[in-house]
C-alpha cells in the first residue's frame, strides 16, 4: 500500500450513492476528503473542472490550506467511498507522507494549469487577447498570500 493510502487507513469512511455532494462551493470546508474508491466530478461556478476516480485523491484541501470556504464542489458519478479527516491541519502537521502527497498533488495541478495557459499564449499569440493573457498569468505568479491568522 502507499505511505499516504497507509496514513488514512485508521480514519473513519464515509460511503456515499452516485449524485450525493461532499463538498458544496462556499460553503465551510472543515474535513479532508480522501477518495477509496468509486469516481466524482470536480464543479466551480456550475463548470466541470475535473473528473476522477484515483485512489488517492484528496477533496477539501484548498479551503484548509488557504483557510476559507470551499474552493469548488464534488459530487460523486457512481457510489463512492472516502476516508473522512475531521482534523486535518493536525493531520498534516503529523504526517510528512500525507503532506508530501498533498504538495504533489496541487504542483500537478499547478503544472498542468501552466500547460494549458501556455497553449492559450500560443492560440492567441499575435492577437489583442496576449496581453490580457500576460496579466493573467503574470497575476498568478506575483500574487501575494493572504495572511489567515493561523499558524
Amino acid at each position: 500500500m502507499n505511505p499516504f493510502l497507509d496514513a488514512v487507513s485508521h480514519h473513519p469512511t464515509l460511503d456515499l450513492a452516485a449524485g450525493e455532494v461532499i463538498l458544496e462551493q462556499d460553503q465551510p470546508c472543515e474535513i479532508l476528503y480522501v477518495l477509496l474508491g468509486g469516481e466524482v466530478e470536480v464543479m466551480r461556478d456550475d463548470v466541470r473542472v475535473a473528473r476522477t476516480a484515483e485512489v488517492g485523491s484528496v477533496f477539501g484541501e484548498m479551503s484548509l490550506l488557504l483557510g476559507g470556504p470551499c474552493t469548488a464542489s464534488v459530487r460523486t458519478l457512481v457510489p463512492s467511498r472516502f476516508a473522512s479527516i475531521p482534523e486535518p491541519r493536525e493531520f498534516l502537521a503529523s504526517s510528512p507522507a500525507a503532506s508530501l502527497h498533498v504538495a504533489e498533488l496541487l504542483a500537478h495541478r499547478i503544472d498542468t494549469l501552466n500547460r494549458y495557459l501556455v497553449d492559450v499564449k500560443h492560440q492567441y499569440e499575435g492577437h489583442d487577447h496576449l496581453g490580457m493573457v500576460d496579466d493573467v498569468l503574470s497575476t498568478l505568479m506575483h500574487r501575494q498570500k493572504k495572511p489567515t491568522g493561523k499558524s
